[in-house]
């Protein structure tokens, strides 16, 4: 779709063509050093099997930390640094990301990629250990923004801890609630789509959040805790 106009003619197409078109867009915000450690994050993570979040994923986060003037952030799943330089990116200079993941290696990855990226060293917190044993260690009304990518079958139980990080007016978003195409498909029913589907179906129903679900990259459901 790309010419001499640039990729703006995309946006004309249909909805498969205009969700391409916002990924290359947020790819386009980072063609700097810092998207050289994001690529080098990216490669890491597809040799180790894992997902990363899409470019317009990245984009949609760095605007979000940027919107919540976000100091302090805390992640599910920190795989090997991608989500993390996108949220870094977006808050504040002074702010420091709190990030957990099952798996330590990982996490020298990221912190690889976060140097890369030119951070300092005390811009990120990584935590080892399983989300739902670390969570409750951290500070209740702590955290500005919420992100969660990790285990979507445990997605329901990270809302109950984020909500009580969060402040009042902070924001949570959970990666990948497409699912690959399966949250919306009725013939494909294991564990982690019915978790997916609890967790969008509490998430609209809670009076206690401003909800809105954006088609970026396998879905981005973010939600705003209102004020008491």
């Amino acid at each position: 779709m790309r010419d001499g106009r640039g990729q703006e003619r995309a946006i004309t197409g249909n909805r498969q063509t205009s969700w391409a078109f916002a990924d290359a867009y947020g790819a386009e915000l980072v063609e700097t050093a810092e998207g050289e450690a994001l690529r080098w994050a990216t490669e890491r993570a597809r040799e180790a099997g894992l997902r990363s979040v899409s470019p317009g994923t990245g984009a949609a986060l760095r605007l979000l930390a940027a919107t919540a003037e976000a100091k302090s952030v805390a992640e599910i799943g920190t795989g090997t640094g991608v989500s993390g330089i996108h949220l870094l990116h977006g808050m504040r200079t002074d702010g420091v990301l709190t990030t957990v993941d099952i798996e330590p290696q990982r996490q020298q990855f990221a912190r690889e990629a976060f140097r890369a990226a030119g951070f300092a060293g005390n811009r990120a917190r990584c935590i080892p250990g399983r989300a739902l044993d670390v969570l409750p260690r951290l500070a209740d009304g702590g955290y500005d923004l919420v992100f969660c990518d990790g285990d979507r079958a445990e997605f329901p139980d990270y809302l109950g801890e984020s909500l009580r990080l969060l402040r009042q007016g902070g924001l949570i978003c959970f990666a990948g609630v497409f699912a690959d195409g399966r949250t919306i498909d009725s013939s494909a029913q294991p564990v982690e789509v019915l978790k997916l589907r609890e967790l969008l179906r509490t998430v609209r129903e809670s009076t206690a959040l401003v909800t809105s679900l954006l088609p970026v990259g396998d879905g981005l459901l973010c939600a705003v805790k209102r004020g008491e």
